[in-house]
C-alpha cells in the first residue's frame, strides 16, 4: 500500500510540476490565435477556431455578460470536437430559447468560482490523497485527478464522464483556461 501511494503521489507532484510551470515567454495558442493575458475569457475565446461551439452557446445562454465580469473564474472549455462527441441534434436541441435554463446549467458546470492555475488543482489533488472536489457556478461537483499513465489532469463529473484537459492555463484577465476534450454535464 505505501508503495502504491507512493507512486501516486509522486505522479502528481511531476503532473503538478509539469502542468504549472508558470509562464510565459509568449502568450498561449489556442485554435490557432494567440490568447492575451489581457483580455477577458469572452474577448479570448471567441478567436478559438477550436471553441466556436462554445462561445454559440455562452451567447445563446446570455453568459457573456457574466464570464466578462471580473471573475476571477476558472472555465473548463470544451472544443468542438469535444461538443461533437454529445448523442446527434443535442448541441441544436440546446441551443433552442426553451432549453436556455438548461444550457445556463451545463455551462456553469464548467466554471469554477476562483482562479485556479493547473498547479493549484495539482496541490489540492495531492492535499487530497489523489482527487480533489470542485465546486461549480452552476451547482455541480467537479473531480480533478491525474492519470497515471501520461500524467495528464482529468476532470471528472456527476455522471463519471471524464475530460482530459488538452491545453492548460491559458492566463486571461478575469481568470483561466483549461481547454478539455469532453462536454461535462450535471447529475441527470
Amino acid at each position: 500500500m505505501t508503495t502504491r501511494f507512493t507512486k501516486v503521489g509522486a505522479s502528481i507532484i511531476a503532473a503538478t510540476i509539469a502542468l504549472g510551470a508558470p509562464a510565459f515567454a509568449q502568450n498561449t495558442m489556442v485554435g490557432g490565435a494567440e490568447m492575451l493575458p489581457s483580455r477577458n475569457i469572452v474577448e479570448n475565446a471567441v478567436n478559438s477556431a477550436d471553441h466556436t461551439t462554445l462561445v454559440a452557446a455562452v451567447q445563446a445562454a446570455g453568459l457573456v455578460e457574466t464570464l466578462s465580469g471580473p471573475g476571477p473564474f476558472t472555465v473548463f472549455a470544451p472544443t468542438n470536437a469535444a461538443f461533437e462527441k454529445l448523442p446527434d441534434g443535442t448541441v441544436e436541441d440546446l441551443l433552442k430559447p426553451e432549453s436556455l435554463q438548461t444550457l445556463q446549467t451545463i455551462l456553469t458546470c464548467h466554471v469554477v468560482p476562483t482562479e485556479a492555475m493547473s498547479s493549484a488543482v495539482g496541490r489540492m489533488i495531492q492535499q487530497g490523497g489523489g482527487s480533489a472536489a470542485l465546486e461549480t457556478v452552476g451547482g455541480c461537483t467537479l473531480t480533478a485527478s491525474i492519470r497515471a499513465s501520461d500524467n495528464a489532469l482529468q476532470i471528472t463529473d456527476e455522471n463519471g464522464n471524464v475530460a482530459t484537459v488538452l491545453i492548460p492555463d491559458v492566463d486571461q484577465s478575469n481568470g483561466v483556461i483549461h481547454s478539455i476534450d469532453t462536454v461535462l454535464l450535471p447529475a441527470s
